[in-house]
């Protein structure tokens, strides 16, 4: 059964382009980003489902989120769009185009590969879920119990991106038992898909993250023909939120091509 989704029309005219956030984040993360695009494209950010503003599912399986994404192109009668998608939103955004390579003028992914991973994020998972969210009183008590397992500030901050206040006091509005009991499907993709997409494709693989080798590299090509590939020796796994400027000129090379 598909969900409907929550999501943010940043405005703009012309072909549409959907933007796709990865695990953990929101449609909001994309903001700046897509704002810098409606000057000549309609720029739609998408909750997908168990984040953000969207409703929560026991299901989550990358075709129950692009089945998702393509009923709110039908919810919108947007009979074909460009998508747009980071790390899990970019394998979202993939499985959509394979699926319904009508429904997809151009795929941007980004950080991202159709292979299987290792990353099972369960540092972050235990450690979100050990937080007593009822009972804390602000969010720099949540760093600091969050910092007991999680070294890194950065990461914190973006999980906490997911806590907001409820009832005096403060719950997540991600669905860590979803997400959790369906970690090997969401690290993996896939492999019942036979035909390619035709469609342009833009792959950026950030130098400062191992999420794509030359194996990812092949499998993306094999399944998208059309990619251009893009090095970004001097990025990590999040230019949306380090570099959107310059990752809006990205995408605006890709959203030029010819379909």
């Amino acid at each position: 059964m598909t969900l409907e989704l929550a999501h943010a029309d940043w405005g703009g005219s012309g072909e549409a382009v959907l933007v796709m956030h990865g695990l953990f984040g929101a449609g909001q993360n994309w903001r700046r980003v897509g704002r810098l695009l409606t000057d000549r494209w309609r720029v739609i950010g998408v909750h997908l489902r168990n984040h953000g503003a969207s409703p929560w599912s026991p299901s989550m399986t990358y075709d129950d989120m692009a089945r998702d994404v393509l009923a709110l192109l039908d919810r919108l009668e947007i009979d074909a769009c460009n998508l747009v998608g980071h790390s899990m939103g970019g394998k979202v955004g993939m499985v959509a185009a394979l699926r319904a390579p009508e429904c997809v003028r151009r795929l941007g992914v980004i950080d991202i590969a159709p292979v299987p991973y290792d990353h099972d994020h369960r540092l972050e998972i235990d450690a979100m879920r050990g937080l007593d969210v009822a009972s804390i009183a602000s969010r720099q008590e949540a760093d600091a119990a969050l910092a007991a397992t999680i070294d890194d500030a950065s990461l914190r901050a973006f999980l906490l991106q997911n806590l907001e206040s409820a009832n005096g006091g403060y719950r997540w509005r991600v669905n860590l038992e979803g997400i959790d009991a369906h970690m090997a499907e969401l690290t993996d993709f896939p492999a019942d898909v036979d035909l390619p997409f035709e469609g342009p494709c833009l792959l950026l693989a950030a130098g400062r993250s191992d999420y794509v080798d030359e194996r990812g590299r092949s499998a993306m090509q094999a399944l998208f023909p059309r990619t251009t590939f893009v090095n970004w020796p001097e990025q990590g796994h999040w230019p949306h939120v380090e570099r959107p400027d310059d990752l809006a000129r990205l995408l605006r090379d890709l959203l030029d091509k010819p379909s």
